[in-house]
């Protein structure tokens, strides 16, 4: 088995790979980009998507973990009063 390819987008962070998905979504939304292009920049926006997701994950555990395992779902009106 290969160890997985040290590209780019393997190693950003969630802001960078956020970012950067950002700008490749405004440029499939112009329409200006010729079909295969389009298909490259596709490509590059989900592997992109995918790391935000993996990091998200990531961030979720460890919250988890350092919270004692605790899974009551957030509320944001937690410590309003009505």
């Amino acid at each position: 088995m290969t160890a997985p390819k040290n590209t780019e987008k393997n190693q950003a962070t969630f802001e960078e790979a956020l970012a950067e998905l950002g700008k490749l979504v405004e440029q499939l939304e112009g329409g200006n980009l010729p079909l295969a292009e389009s298909l490259k920049v596709y490509e590059k926006a989900i592997a992109l998507s995918t790391r935000c997701t993996e990091l998200l994950e990531d961030a979720e555990q460890k919250i988890k973990l350092l919270s004692g395992g605790d899974e009551r779902p957030f509320d944001p009106s937690d410590g309003e009063e009505s």
